[in-house]
């Protein structure tokens, strides 16, 4: 008589089936559990403790120490903590470029940036463009090309411009243009800003 168990003919039955399935299910689960393993190793060293903890923040060349939860951005961090109001709070998706600071001589937008994220690194803003003893030409030329108008977008745009000039300091219109794509000037003064990043351009982005 046939064993019921069989099914597809001799060398199969469903016991053997369901011993090698499991065998498949635990060799699955061990794999998964290696892949998670290393996966948590990869990403330990970005975790925070979520109580506050002391930050050490490089700004315009001297250090500050805060005692900030790891969920300060870089932008509250200046403006609530250090008091650096340049950088503006316009909304939360970063699509306009007023909260734009200069880490490490690149642009970089302090609402998108943590604050734990930044130790160690150079931030620069727009409060270090003007002191007593030198204002920076772009900040002059976006005053003589009436390039400022409300105000409230013009911090960003002149950090943007001043580290596009920095590693572009040659560029022509074209180039200008396109490298200050990431900042919107709701009160249109695009022209000035241009212009006056042509003009620094022109003489070699001193």
């Amino acid at each position: 008589m046939r064993d019921q168990n069989q099914r597809g003919g001799p060398g199969f039955n469903r016991r053997d089936f369901l011993k090698g399935s499991g065998a498949a299910v635990a060799a699955t689960a061990i794999a998964t559990s290696d892949q998670k393993t290393e996966a948590a190793k990869a990403t330990k060293k970005n975790v925070f403790a979520a109580k506050a903890q002391d930050v050490t923040l490089n700004v315009n060349g001297k250090d500050y120490k805060l005692k900030i939860e790891p969920r300060v951005t870089l932008l509250e961090a200046l403006r609530n903590d250090l008091n650096f109001t340049g950088c503006k709070d316009i909304d939360d998706d970063a699509a306009v470029g007023a909260d734009t600071v200069i880490i490490d001589g690149k642009a970089a937008l302090a609402g998108s940036r943590l604050a734990v994220e930044c130790q160690g690194q150079k931030i620069t803003t727009v409060e270090s463009l003007h002191t007593e003893q030198k204002t920076d030409e772009v900040v002059e030329g976006f005053v003589q090309h009436d390039a400022m108008q409300c105000g409230f977008c013009t911090p960003g745009f002149v950090m943007a411009t001043r580290a596009f000039l920095d590693k572009n300091p040659n560029a022509n219109l074209e180039e200008i243009q396109k490298g200050l794509g990431g900042n919107l000037c709701r009160c249109g003064t695009y022209h000035g800003i241009t212009q006056c990043a042509l003009e620094i351009a022109k003489k070699g982005g001193a």
